[in-house]
Order: structure tokens, then sequence, then C-alpha cells
């Protein structure tokens, strides 16, 4: 549990460095009628490439039938422990018996110094606050404010060919997956990850997997199909625990 302390709880705006310290995490912990009553991101899922960085702001309410103090601590941690406190932090008190607070948080993988994103941090996050009452009463909100963190995937325009193709004949499909590396701020090959290959028939608007193929170790995906008609082919990637789904721009194909 933190140690609850006055410093920093009437807040207004604030500039606070990140830091990147080992936490433990714990089960959330109360004393007495203190609560949070929300807590709200302006998103869920942050898919984070490796040159622009995104904000995550959160808004966090606490009540308390004797008042809030304060709202203390607040920071994000990672998958693997890391942790990025906020930037900026703006509190009101909506009454008197409660606090609501914005708290601002980067994520960035392109910073070229020790706090950059690292591969290692993709995943699940949490925010942690400890909202602090007037008569010492306190709720520590450790793993139930959860958002996703993942790697932003990429993938290239489809290509189709033969064009135009016989009716009834092979036609062949190919692309590249790649997703963000944040140890290299670069574009990496994704390798062994399953995609699936879409078709969309001329003059409809519903795309249906026709397939699925795994990347090779380039982030290449190849495959055959037989061009029964004419429309319009894609590659489609879900996403994952750690990494963010992707659409490739179709390629319109000719059945003649």
């Amino acid at each position: 549990m933190r140690t609850r302390t006055a410093a920093a709880a009437t807040l207004g705006t604030s500039v606070l460095l990140s830091l990147l310290v080992p936490a433990a995490a714990h089960a959330d912990t109360a004393k007495g009628d203190t609560v949070f009553t929300s807590v709200n991101f302006n998103k869920k899922t942050f898919n984070v490439g490796v040159s622009a960085a995104q904000t995550v702001s959160v808004a966090a309410t606490a009540k308390d039938g004797s008042g809030i103090k304060g709202i203390l601590g607040a920071k994000l941690v990672s998958s693997d422990d890391r942790i990025i406190h906020a930037h900026a932090a703006d509190c009101t008190r909506p009454s008197s018996t409660t606090m609501k607070c914005v708290f601002r948080f980067t994520l960035d993988a392109n910073r070229s110094d020790y706090y950059d994103l690292r591969n290692s941090s993709a995943g699940t996050w949490r925010f942690t606050a400890e909202a602090v009452a007037n008569d010492s009463d306190f709720y520590d909100l450790e793993t139930s404010a959860k958002i996703q963190v993942k790697r932003l995937a990429r993938l290239a325009t489809t290509q189709a060919g033969p064009e135009p193709v016989a009716k009834g004949t092979k036609l062949t499909v190919t692309g590249t997956l790649t997703r963000a590396d944040w140890n290299t701020n670069t574009y990496t090959p994704h390798a062994g990850r399953s995609v699936a290959l879409q078709f969309k028939r001329s003059g409809t608007s519903t795309y249906t997997t026709v397939k699925t193929v795994t990347t090779d170790s380039a982030g290449k995906l190849r495959t055959t199909v037989t061009a029964n008609a004419s429309g319009t082919w894609r590659w489609k990637a879900a996403s994952t625990s750690t990494t963010s789904g992707a659409t490739a721009y179709g390629d319109s194909v000719t059945a003649k």
C-alpha cells in the first residue's frame, strides 16, 4: 500500500516526470466509506506506433462522507511493471463530499530516452491512484481500472494477379504484415501471424473470409485462389493481446 501524504493533494495543474520503476500489483484495498465512483478513460485500447505519441486521459471521481482530501499517486503501470506518472492533473470539487481529477499520461515509443515504450510493455495496463478522505479513510485503486496498450500493426496494400484473370482460373494474392517495434522505433516483419484473406464480390458491400494464411519469417503473405467472380480482395488481421488488428487496402480484379 502507498504511504498517504497531503502533498499534491489539492493539485491544480502539475507537471510530473515519467518514471520507470518496478511496482508489484495488489488488489484494491479500502478503509471506511471512501470509494471511487467512476474511473473513465478517453478510450480503452491504445494502438501505438513508432513516432506519434498518444495521450491517455483518465477522469477519476472519489467520494467520502467527510470529503476527499486528495487523489494521490496517479500512474499507469504496464504489463511488465513499467510506471508512467501523469504529466498533468486538473482537480475540481463537484460537491462537499467528492473530488474529480483528470490525469493525462503520454505513451511514446520514440522519445529517444530511457522512458521509451518497450515491446515487453505491450498488453494490459492498469491505472492506480489513492483517494484519501478528511477523516483518514481511503481507497487504494490498484487493479480494477485497466486499458490495453498494443503495438500498431500495418498491412501493405493487397496485390492480386493476374489482372484481368480468366474466370475459373488461379489468382495469386500477396501482402506484407509489419508491426511497431518499440525497441528499435521501426516497423518490422510480423512472422507467424494468421491473417484472413477476404473477398467482396462486385456490386456488394460485404467481405467474406475465403481462407486464413500465416505470415512467413519476413511477414509476407502469399496464396492462390480460384477467381470465380469479379470483385475486391483484401487481407485482414485480427487484434491480439499485444498487437493491434490491421486491414489492407483491397485490390479489385475483373474475372472474364
